[in-house]
């Protein structure tokens, strides 16, 4: 197991695979210092599908030391859960859901452990998407990507739905390998996924390609598939024809967005509304920070712009 240095101030955990090179350690002391946090952040670093035991020796560390409040999970999401789950006092329904977590905090000596993204991806589709648009537009939503990403935006969709909200008349998602799919299929009959999907099989570019192709005008299309930044490449042909007034969502925001790249080139031919990752990247963080540090920080208005104006400079 790695050893871990008890720490020395009050610490939150980066878990992720190479830490040292996301923007976020550039940010975090800027944002700790606006929030008054008095806080660092160190990461912590294990290869995709580690041993078991190194995931529980992180978690059971965290739990143990005062000053270490908490953590970010990326990658080993699902994995480290795995392994610890027993160690949680609580998990939040997402989490259950799920049955991965993003955030580790502490209240009141319990462990906690809260699964993010669907409120993370929700904020940051709110922010993209006009107020009314699906009502307006009656268009489909296309999320090319079955993982953990594409998930959770459609749990959130799922519960705005449940919730009355204005929602996509229909999802269309694609994956590469049926095996996907199939694991998002289960996730959505276990809730009873409450609006009407289909599940494209598009082992190639080409065939994504066909299936952006199909959409009507005012589709919203989003990259949900991790390539560009943790793969190479774009899911889609250079050739793809983007739908007409379509919203376009890269959830990336640094790496070779190949896709991004497709999706400006066709913007003024098509009249396309183009967005990357970057208010994504703001509410991912700035959720669990809240949560680690039990502080509040606004999703929306002057606090929040402040937050993504200081990561700007901060990464400039």
């Amino acid at each position: 197991m790695m050893p871990y240095a008890p720490a020395t101030q009050r610490t939150m955990y980066f878990i992720g695979v190479t830490t040292g090179k996301s923007s976020i350690m550039k940010v975090f002391p800027a944002w700790s210092a606006h929030l008054g946090l008095d806080a660092e952040m160190k990461g912590i670093d294990f290869a995709p599908n580690s041993d078991p035991v190194a995931y529980r020796g992180a978690v059971e560390f965290i739990k143990a030391d005062p000053l270490s409040l908490g953590a970010l999970v990326t990658t080993h999401k699902v994995n480290l859960l795995k392994a610890s789950r027993d160690l949680f006092d609580n998990l939040d329904p997402y989490a259950r859901t799920l049955h991965e977590i993003s955030s580790i905090s502490k209240r009141g000596g319990h462990l906690v452990g809260h699964a993010k993204d669907p409120i993370t991806a929700g904020a940051s589709f709110e922010a993209i998407v006009p107020d009314g648009y699906w009502t307006k537009t009656g268009a489909p939503l296309c999320v090319l990507g079955s993982g953990g990403s594409s998930l959770a935006l459609s749990l959130y969709l799922h519960n705005k739905k449940q919730a009355g909200g204005d929602v996509p008349a229909r999802l269309i998602v694609t994956a590469r390998r049926e095996a996907s799919l199939a694991e998002m299929r289960h996730v959505h009959g276990e809730i009873s996924f409450s609006i009407p999907v289909e599940y494209r099989l598009a082992p190639t570019p080409e065939e994504a390609d066909q299936v952006v192709g199909e959409l009507p005008a005012g589709s919203m299309v989003v990259n949900a598939t991790g390539l560009g930044k943790d793969g190479p490449g774009s899911p889609l042909t250079d050739a793809v024809r983007f739908p007409e007034n379509g919203l376009i969502w890269e959830f990336n925001y640094r790496g070779d967005l190949v896709f991004l790249d497709q999706a400006r080139a066709a913007e003024q031919a098509r009249n396309l509304t183009v967005h990357d990752g970057w208010v994504y990247f703001i509410h991912g963080w700035t959720r669990v920070i809240a949560e680690v540090f039990d502080i509040d920080i606004p999703m929306s208005g002057p606090a929040f712009e402040a937050l993504s104006r200081i990561a700007r400079d901060a990464t400039a």
